[in-house]
């Protein structure tokens, strides 16, 4: 049964952790069906983020390694410098409140209650907002990063969406659809890493060797399904907007809202 419960979540991560849909929110209700959320669980759905995040870096290698061999040129600056000020405004606010989330916010009800306020929001925003003024990841300005920062903040919240924040918070700074899902990619590499190695860090001692296989397929599994999904999802931003990420948030949240307070 663990070797099955890594395999499902391994998919679940990998498929959700780049769509506007909240994996955090996903594993919880998962591994709630699953009968899977205790400590070990958790410390097991950070580590396959790790797969999903790899994914990342390995379809965009080129421009990562670019980026770092670049240093000091003023395209990997500017590119460099939008990350960190991107990143710095939920690394501060979730350095401070980590505890206070993993300990009362990761229940299904609260990440349901965020998937249909999320998804509201994503209709808002499709509706209000017209037309994208930037149309490549290096035109970004740093007032437009640190804005994206901020909407990603929001995503500290379990069930709002890392990925549906940033995008979000792209198309209101006048990014295309496809720029700010790009963006969104690569903020997550520097994000995703840090949150999963203090998770891991913190709770070190939880882990032990007879669990390397368990850890181990999940981690494969989410790094391959995650690989698929950025590919189809990169199609699918070019041509369609996000409203049907937001009635599946509504429509799924409520099903989860009402399942838990019947």
């Amino acid at each position: 049964m663990d070797i099955l419960n890594a395999f499902i979540l391994g998919i679940v991560e990998g498929i959700t952790e780049f769509l506007p849909v909240s994996s955090t929110g996903h594993l919880i209700l998962a591994g709630d069906l699953l009968g899977f959320n205790d400590e070990r669980a958790k410390v097991f759905e950070v580590f396959i983020q790790l797969g999903a995040i790899l994914a990342v870096v390995w379809l965009y290698r080129e421009r990562v390694l670019s980026s770092i061999k670049g240093v000091g040129t003023e395209k990997a600056n500017r590119f460099l410098l939008n990350l960190l000020i991107a990143f710095l405004p939920a690394a501060f606010f979730g350095f401070f409140a980590h505890s206070f989330i993993k300990r009362y916010l990761f229940n299904p009800v609260t990440v349901a209650s965020a998937l249909i306020a999320g998804g509201i929001a994503i209709l808002i925003i499709e509706r209000l907002v017209k037309g994208g003024q930037v149309n490549d990841i290096d035109d970004i300005s740093p007032k437009r990063a640190f804005f994206i920062g901020l909407a990603q903040v929001l995503s500290l919240f379990p069930g709002v969406s890392r990925a549906g924040a940033t995008i979000m918070g792209g198309i209101c700074s006048r990014l295309s659809r496809k720029t700010a899902t790009e963006f969104s990619f690569f903020l997550a590499i520097p994000t995703m890493f840090a949150a999963t190695s203090y998770d891991l860090w913190k709770n070190f001692a939880l882990l032990n060797t007879g669990d390397f296989l368990f850890f181990a397929v999940g981690f494969i599994t989410s790094f391959f399904s995650a690989l698929v999904v950025i590919k189809a999802f990169l199609n699918f931003v070019s041509t369609y907007n996000f409203t049907s990420f937001a009635i599946y948030r509504v429509t799924f949240g409520a099903i989860v809202l009402l399942y838990y307070l019947s």
